[in-house]
């Protein structure tokens, strides 16, 4: 798969530019299927209680969910999800960015069973490269704390 290709929708706010807000945000990048070409790209950004998870299939399909966690968790693999999303890599990524945190007024608390686009299949996490999308200087590089 080649990387989702720049994209400007209504708000002129186009794939570069959210990509570029996952990194200040400290998402981590995942290329699953090998690092010269992979086939799908992630990205987590993890809380206390749950992580968000982006998936990027193509440059017309991509899903975004929010999971709980518990021990053994597997964010890739969720059995149950709060909060899911599935359309464009650009409207996927402005949906979980502008998501409320957890904790906060308007979070997603309720159960839902995730479609089959939330995950990526074992098969592809066999190859995969972790990669930190930043490395600002005197920060821990937690999120921050959930109220």
């Amino acid at each position: 798969m080649s990387p989702p290709t720049p994209h400007t929708g209504s708000s002129g706010q186009g794939l570069e530019e959210l990509l570029e807000e996952l990194r200040r945000r400290k998402w981590v990048l995942h290329l699953f299927g090998g690092r010269e070409a992979p086939e799908v790209y992630a990205a987590v950004h993890r809380w206390p209680t749950c992580a968000d998870v982006i998936i990027l299939r193509d440059e017309h399909r991509a899903s975004a969910y929010r999971v709980p966690t518990f021990p053994g968790t597997d964010v890739f693999s969720p059995r149950v999800v709060t909060w899911q999303y599935h359309a464009t890599p650009v409207w996927t990524l402005r949906a979980v960015l502008t998501l409320a945190e957890p904790g906060t007024p308007g979070a997603p608390l309720q159960a839902l069973r995730p479609q089959p686009d939330c995950g990526v299949p074992a098969a592809l996490r066999q190859d995969v490269t972790i990669r930190p999308t930043s490395t600002t200087e005197g920060d821990d590089g937690g999120p921050p704390a959930c109220a």
